[in-house]
């Protein structure tokens, strides 16, 4: 019993230290949002105090120089686009690769699962030439570029949650006089729900923070929040560190938001998809 009680406590204290170590940046950036840009180099780790504080000047000054509300706007089309894309064909493909048995499907899965371990450098940029000649390189045609990235990991989950479920409630639906298609939306989606939400949440929590690939696709024509925060640097390697990190609190706080709401999920969803089956 102590025993048992003392490696409780043992790894109560390493989880609080891992937490202090991941929940530190952030607290940091948080409190260097509300200080001058000239004191945030010399007292990073200090709280604001009478000489330092500046109240939310970063905040307007960060909003107006970088056009947030229009990088926010444009940020989360692309981001709800490309999950929205993703959650809804991945969830088709693997539902298609693991009810129909064929050496195509078989295929099919381990092309999906190789592309995981690709990486990115690899082929951004024979993709930027592709995306160029596609007419890829807008808000619309990067989100289907997401949805090529995004598709491995994705699949990969969803195919591993359909396996669990009993193919009699298919054949049922069938017999009640559903088309595949129907029998998809109206059965098969509503199951797979805990690990939709899932994947939509590790592929919001990618889209959002993303800067290279809009970067390589889109540019500065339509710029997202990481792109948008970019321009708070000047000449000769100037950077209003203040309005930087004001701005930084305000892209983190939506996903700050989101993955707190749904975490609950991740998971659950994650061990279904990867052990059922």
């Amino acid at each position: 019993m102590q025993k048992t009680k003392a490696s409780n406590i043992i790894i109560f204290i390493i989880l609080l230290v891992l937490a202090m170590a991941f929940l530190t940046p952030i607290f940091v950036v948080l409190m260097n949002s509300f200080k001058g840009k000239f004191y945030i180099s010399d007292t990073p780790f200090l709280f604001p105090n009478s000489t330092t504080f500046t109240g939310l000047q970063n905040y307007t000054s960060g909003i107006a120089k970088t056009g947030f509300f229009n990088a926010f706007g444009m940020s989360l089309f692309i981001t709800v686009g490309a999950v929205a894309v993703i959650v809804l064909f991945t969830s088709m493909t693997a539902w298609y690769i693991t009810r129909v048995k064929s050496k195509f499907t078989n295929l099919m899965y381990y092309i999906f699962v190789f592309s995981m371990i690709v990486p990115f450098q690899m082929v951004m940029f024979t993709m930027t030439k592709t995306a160029n000649v596609l007419h890829l390189d807008n808000p619309i045609g990067i989100i289907f570029i997401y949805l090529g990235f995004g598709s491995g990991l994705s699949v990969f989950l969803f195919s591993g949650f359909v396996k669990s479920i009993p193919i009699e409630i298919e054949e049922a639906n069938m017999i009640d006089g559903c088309n595949p298609v129907q029998s998809y939306f109206k059965v098969v989606l509503p199951i797979l729900k805990p690990i939709a939400i899932t994947v939509a949440i590790l592929n919001v929590m990618w889209v959002w923070n993303d800067y290279l690939l809009p970067d390589l696709i889109i540019g500065t024509e339509y710029k997202t929040i990481p792109i948008a925060i970019q321009y708070l640097k000047g000449g000769y390697g100037s950077i209003d560190m203040g309005a930087m990190m004001a701005m930084l609190v305000l892209a983190i706080i939506p996903i700050v938001i989101f993955y707190l709401a749904c975490q609950k999920y991740i998971i659950e969803g994650v061990v279904a998809g990867a052990v059922k089956g």
